[in-house]
């Protein structure tokens, strides 16, 4: 049977952080005059309020925190996250539609960056900020942030952390998870401060670098503006949020390594290596087409064609230019790179490129095994054996994410979208990557989905953001039997 108190316990600590951070948009609304303030203020304390209930309610409860109960606290607490979190939302009535409140918010927590907003300006700019700090706690994890900050419940967090940051590698930069989840927060916070300054020094106004400082190394994809960072005809912004993004989906292991000065760490990543040449191959490829068929300006073209192909590697989603009016052969190349991601321990959602790799590594060595049946041919990523258990996890994890892409497409067809949108629909969906093909391409949103719709998508972008078994396996029979 699952211990019920102490899943709950632990969702309600998480509620009360949420309300907490809900109060931090108050200042902007105070400093701009909006009219949110209050709603922030209820909603925040109301928030908390309803977790701290929950705790005392669930304070008696076993200390031992088993897998299973790992797998739903994770699960339960993005959902329920989201469920508060768009309350804001629906009670000042900029998204008076709770549908679209949750959608909105869950594409926040799980760093899609898929929206709603026909007019984001018009937002106030304490709701503005409550959007993108759900980029922000998100693209770390909640979960990891939880366990960074909270010794006080003495729950072991070995489970929680393989739930929330599950797939075939999972590096720790300290024996003790507690002074993991520190380590990845330092830097996360580290970097996101750095980014901040650039952007403020660098034209934008102090709200707007903040906000995008979060949810660029969110790998998010929230804007201040409709227009996202095309809004700013700036070399400079544009050159350092392509930089962070990099950053961002850049395993954090490594950042930590390099701050420590072991530069060697990059020379040995295999997965670093294939990242960066995949980014820079593909930015040559799509600079020169696009010299080719629309004769633009070199250094424009070469921009724009390195930030759009940054921002979908790494799912963060921004864009400088509707990369669909460029023509069908860069529509058909950036709908691809949806099933790309960043690399393992980043904040980038998406398949991850170690799976790519591992994949691509067994494939050509299933031709040499052919030709030599009875080799001892081993699969080796930075220059160790890949153990066969997790090759066959990455190739499992392949074969689910097709099955739930053509079954989410063919859903999405059921319900009204075109076949364009309902496969781009659902690729960024579930790659967390915001923009996709079609009528969700870069110059459009996801207003018109249909509210059923919403829900579906908004649950593929929970099994993206968990890499699907997390989620999965809750729906399996086999998790319920004793």
């Amino acid at each position: 049977m699952l211990n019920l108190k102490i899943i709950f316990h632990f969702v309600a600590f998480l509620l009360i952080l949420e309300g907490l951070f809900m109060l931090l948009g108050i200042p902007f609304s105070l400093y701009y005059g909006d009219n949110d303030i209050y709603v922030l203020l209820f909603t925040g304390i109301g928030t908390s309020l309803a977790g701290l209930l929950l705790w005392l309610l669930t304070n008696e409860h076993e200390k031992e925190l088993r897998k299973r109960e790992g797998y739903v606290v994770v699960s339960i607490g993005w959902v329920v996250m989201s469920l508060f979190g768009a309350l804001p939302f629906v009670i000042h009535g900029s998204i008076p539609n709770f549908s679209d409140a949750f959608f909105e918010t869950i594409s926040g927590f799980t760093t899609t960056g898929a929206s709603i907003l026909n007019d984001i300006e018009a937002m106030p700019h304490g709701l503005l900020f409550w959007r993108s700090i759900t980029q922000w706690l998100g693209g770390m994890g909640i979960i990891v942030l939880s366990l960074a900050i909270m010794p006080i419940l003495g729950i072991g967090g070995m489970q929680l952390f393989v739930a929330e940051v599950p797939g075939p590698t999972k590096d720790k930069i300290h024996p003790r998870i507690k002074e993991t989840a520190k380590r990845l927060w330092g830097i996360y916070l580290l970097l996101t401060v750095v980014e901040i300054t650039l952007l403020y020094f660098g034209g934008m106004n102090l709200f707007d670098a903040i906000n995008h400082g979060f949810t660029t190394m969110a790998t998010g994809g929230f804007s201040t503006k409709q227009a996202s960072i095309a809004a700013y005809d700036s070399p400079f912004i544009h050159y350092v949020i392509i930089v962070f993004m990099f950053l961002a989906g850049t395993n954090f292991t490594i950042h930590y390594h390099l701050l420590h000065g072991r530069f060697k760490v990059l020379k040995n990543n295999d997965e670093f290596k294939f990242y960066l040449r995949l980014i820079l191959s593909v930015a040559l490829i799509v600079t020169a087409a696009l010299l080719v068929t629309n004769f633009t300006n070199p250094e424009l073209s070469f921009r724009d064609s390195l930030f759009q192909t940054v921002s979908i590697i790494t799912t963060t989603g921004f864009v400088t230019a509707d990369y669909e009016a460029w023509g069908s052969f860069f529509q058909i190349l950036f709908f691809i790179l949806l099933f790309t991601g960043g690399c393992a321990g980043s904040t980038g959602g998406g398949v991850k490129i170690v799976r790519h790799v591992l994949l691509i590594k067994n494939s050509f060595l299933e031709l040499r095994r052919l030709i030599h049946p009875r080799a001892i041919i081993p699969v080796r990523f930075n220059g160790n054996t890949v153990p066969n258990e997790i090759i066959s996890n990455v190739l499992a994890f392949f074969l689910f994410y097709i099955a739930i892409f053509v079954f989410g497409t063919i859903i999405m067809s059921i319900m009204g979208l075109d076949f364009l949108s309902a496969m781009g629909a659902v690729a960024t969906s579930l790659g967390n990557v915001g923009p996709a093909i079609g009528s969700v391409g870069p110059s459009y949103n996801f207003a018109h989905i249909p509210e059923l719709g919403k829900w579906f998508l908004s649950l593929l972008m929970l099994m993206g953001r968990l890499e699907l078994f997390t989620v999965l396996i809750i729906f399996s029979p086999y998790f319920w039997k004793s």
